[in-house]
Order: structure tokens, then sequence, then C-alpha cells
């Protein structure tokens, strides 16, 4: 009787183990499977790039007063490209082409001289051309003809450069028009509701900040591009005016 017993008490052990054991299998199992089903669901999202966050954003963000500051910016940049290309074609070596017109005036006088300014580009050599065509009526009219020259080739230099500084200033304004409207979307919602639910406003307040936010960029981006564009035309002018100075010492030298 005590050996029946004993038999029944290690095989009741041995099915209360197998149990456990399946258990425990059990439970590891589900847990790998519902790490593998988050991990998944996870990964969409982390895969989401800057592109497709910006491009969410950009639609969250309402089509009327975003593609506004959009066009803002492209044009904005289609200017400024413009801008600083025509500037960097015009920037000159002016040490060189000193130079090379004093040297021609020794040598070949002011024909050889004007000859070297018309092969050069850049308004520079626009200004040296247009006083050493002018030599024979005087210093007075040399000098006359460089002023002058010198504000038309510094209005080119400045063309279209208003408009950038008008998108700069046009961007953020729009973007807080937007965020207006949206808060007054918002409060519309609430009104409608006739109570201050956070799922009413939310979306609105969205809007307004996505606006907002979006303008500003497109506002520092521009900045960016104006000011250098501002700083490479000063540089030019600075360049100018030293060398309608020496081109009029050159001058006096010559006559004596």
């Amino acid at each position: 009787m005590k050996r029946l017993f004993s038999i029944l008490a290690i095989a009741g052990i041995m099915a209360f183990g197998t149990v456990n054991a399946n258990a425990y299998t059990a439970t590891t199992t589900a847990t790998t499977v519902a790490t593998l089903i988050q991990d998944e669901g996870a990964a969409p999202a982390e895969e989401l790039g800057f592109h497709q966050e910006l491009k969410k954003r950009f639609i969250e963000g309402g089509p009327g007063f975003m593609g506004i500051v959009l066009l803002c910016l492209i044009l904005g940049l289609a200017i400024a490209i413009e801008r600083i290309i025509f500037l960097n074609l015009s920037t000159t070596n002016t040490k060189k082409l000193t130079q090379s017109v004093e040297d021609a005036l020794e040598s070949g006088g002011i024909d050889a001289a004007k000859e070297v300014c018309r092969n050069t580009k850049g308004p520079v050599a626009s200004i040296f051309y247009q006083g050493l065509d002018r030599t024979d009526e005087g210093l007075d009219a040399v000098e006359k003809a460089v002023v002058a020259y010198g504000g038309v080739q510094m209005g080119q230099l400045e063309k279209n450069v208003s408009w950038i500084s008008l998108f700069i200033a046009l961007a953020p304004m729009l973007g807080f028009m937007g965020t207006v409207i949206g808060m007054i979307q918002a409060f519309d919602k609430i009104e409608a509701a006739g109570d201050m639910q956070p799922s009413l406003v939310a979306g609105g307040i969205k809007v307004a900040l996505l606006t907002t936010v979006f303008g500003l960029i497109v506002a520092i981006i521009l900045q960016i591009f104006y000011n250098y564009i501002v700083a490479k035309i000063d540089s030019i002018v600075n360049e100018m005016e030293d060398a309608s100075i020496t081109l009029m010492d050159l001058l006096i030298r010559s006559k004596k």
C-alpha cells in the first residue's frame, strides 16, 4: 500500500512539473510573439523620414496659407540664387585690372587701356572704360562720368533685392494670419459645442502653430541669403569706389 502511494506521489509530481513546463513555454512564446508584433507595429514610425514628416506637417497645416508661404520661399530662393550668380560673375580682381590698365597707359596710351577694360567683365572694368572714354574732355568730365556710371552699376547690383526683403517680411505675417484663423476656428467649435473639450480645440491650435513655425522657417532661410547678398554688394561697391580713386590717380600721373 505504501508503495502504491509512493508511485502516485511521484506521478503527481511529474505531472505538476510537466504542467509548469508547458505553462512556462506558453508564456515565453506569447511574450516573444507580443514583442515581435510590437516591434513590427513600431517599425513604420521609425522608418518615417524627414521628408515624410515634413510632408505630413505641411498637409496638417492646411494647403491655403502653407501653400502661399511655400510660394514665398520658392520665389525668394529663385531671386536670391539669381543675384548670387550675378554678383559672383561681377566680381573682378581689382588689383590685377588696375595694374593692367596702368601698364597699358604707359605702353599704348588711352586706347590700349580702353581695350583692356573692354575685354574684362565686371562693373569695375565698365567704370574704367567710361572714365577713359572721356579723358579728352578733362579730368572733371572723367570724374563725373565715373560717379554717374558707378550709380548705374550699383543699381544693377541691387536689382530685385527688395523683393527678397518683401518675402522675408511676408512669410511670418502669413504664418501669424494662419495662427489667428486657426484660433478663430477653435473658438467657433467651442461655441457650437457649448463645452470646453480638448479634442475640439486641438485641431485649430495645431494648424495655428504649424503655419507660424513654417512662416518663421521661411523667413530665417531667406534672411540668411539676403544678408549674404547685401554683404557681397557692399564688397563690390567698395571695390568700385577704390578703383575709381585709383583711376583718377593714374590719369593725373599720365597727364604730367
